[in-house]
């Protein structure tokens, strides 16, 4: 696979540009509820980009910021003169999904940083979607108005109420057409419910359910119900001294509802079954890879931990995502993963200073293309990695301006760990450790990727001939 930028590849929140042929202001910039002097490398932390994800169709990329924002962007129809724009997406609509809290009675500050954003799948003409923050879940429906009623009798046309006496004819009420008008509007609010924050949000093949996961909590809600849940999971010792693991993620199998899968801090993963229990306190299966005792380090707890799982389509296999490697289980076997794919092993020499630093406890997430077939995640100074299961070849891409002009190709990077680097290689030591990609998505049918890169969103597509 050959990938390329899209014609406009990606958005800069920090100026509302999408960089590409022409640039142009797709919407007006809101008012950041964070403290605008808080910035990251003068990008103001409200504009990062949190999480990005592609809804069932693959027609709709919904991306949520740490300023609380969500910006959903919609493919171009495809036209004759033009097949391929296809590609490309434009701003759908712009709102904003939560604000800043504060806890009185604990004294915390609620971030308005989005979390997690998962679809459901399209059932009429609106869509729907699943945003978090750090505490609180909201159902949000994104629907069109391309029509506007005209003509009420106990109405004038500003809206104020007529006086009866004045009625003297009835007339009936038409739709007049109007400029197309997204409106996002909030139908759920899943409040209260988590002490600690939300790692991970999951919707249930039923469509009826999805839970959400906190560090030492699962519950499952009905999209129906917001003042009750049920507790799932909960894996917090009756004394906190004890506790030794934390939940960084968990998901729903794709096709069983009943099936979901959570993993921890300490490099394990759980597969539980709701038929067993209310609570599934106790695993069905239980995935861990033995460690290798002469890789034993300091850090080795660390960079065990599992920043991300996913199944993949099929629901046959798990991927995990930890800080040096993405691994492929099998469900049929615990005891060691299928496949391991280093993302960036030349870092293992550096884990001190990544230590001090604290990137070492960057939380990186993984994607599978449609098929399964390949594997995407993230990794620092702009590159992602993506790795073919069925070829074992793999590639380096960047995700930067120099290198994202429309229609060029991107070449692949290589990284020189020792010795003499070549004029394409660039040294370990020169990567830049505050540029990192954490989020990506991928199109669940096509070869389109989403890579979010700080505050900038770069989308790019298979070669078009």
């Amino acid at each position: 696979m050959v990938l390329q930028p899209s014609e406009r590849h990606y958005r800069d929140w920090s100026d509302r540009r999408w960089k590409g042929q022409e640039s142009r202001v797709l919407t007006d910039r809101l008012q950041s509820p964070a403290d605008p002097w808080r910035s990251v490398n003068s990008v103001m932390l409200a504009d990062i980009i949190s999480t990005v994800e592609f809804n069932h169709t693959g027609e709709l990329l919904a991306t949520g910021d740490k300023g609380g924002r969500v910006v959903i962007f919609q493919r171009e129809q495809e036209s004759k003169n033009q097949v391929h724009r296809r590609g490309e997406y434009n701003v759908y609509s712009t709102f904003q999904s939560h604000e800043p809290e504060f806890d009185y009675l604990k004294s915390l500050e609620i971030e308005e940083k989005i979390n997690k954003i998962r679809w459901l799948p399209q059932q009429n003409a609106a869509y729907f979607l699943l945003s978090t923050n750090d505490k609180t879940v909201k159902l949000w429906k994104v629907s069109e108005r391309d029509k506007r009623p005209e003509g009420y009798n106990l109405k004038d046309e500003e809206g104020r109420l007529r006086d009866p006496a004045t009625i003297t004819t009835l007339r009936v009420p038409v739709l007049r057409p109007m400029d197309l008008m997204v409106e996002a509007t909030p139908r759920r609010v899943f409040a209260n419910a988590h002490t600690y924050h939300i790692n991970s949000i999951s919707v249930n093949s039923d469509y009826e359910t999805y839970m959400s996961a906190d560090d030492l909590r699962i519950n499952l809600w009905n999209f129906e119900i917001t003042n009750q849940s049920f507790n799932i999971v909960d894996i917090k010792p009756a004394n906190m001294e004890e506790l030794t693991e934390v939940i960084t993620a968990a998901e729903f199998h794709p096709h069983h509802c009943n099936t979901f899968v959570y993993s921890s801090s300490k490099g394990t993963i759980r597969l539980c079954d709701m038929r067993a229990s209310a609570l599934c306190d106790r695993h069905t299966k239980f995935f861990e890879e033995p460690e290798d005792p002469s890789n034993r380090s300091f850090f080795s707890e660390i960079i065990s931990s599992i920043s991300d799982v996913k199944f993949s389509h099929s629901g046959r296999y798990i991927m995990t995502r930890d800080y040096l490697t993405v691994k492929v289980w099998d469900l049929n076997m615990e005891n060691r993963p299928i496949e391991t794919y280093q993302v960036h092993d030349y870092l293992r020499s550096k884990l001190c200073s990544l230590y001090e630093n604290d990137c070492i406890f960057d939380k990186f997430e993984c994607v599978w293309n449609g098929s399964d077939s390949v594997i995407m995640t993230g990794s620092y100074n702009n590159f992602f990695r993506m790795f073919d299961r069925n070829t074992k070849r793999d590639v380096t891409l960047e995700a930067s301006r120099e290198n994202s002009k429309p229609r060029a190709i991107l070449k692949p990077r290589k990284v020189c760990v020792g010795g003499k680097r070549r004029k394409d290689e660039i040294s370990v030591d020169s990567l830049d450790f505050s540029k990192k990609i954490l989020h990506t998505a991928w199109h669940p049918s096509e070869n389109i990727i989403a890579v979010a890169a700080t505050n900038n969103l770069y989308i790019f597509q298979d070669k078009v001939n």
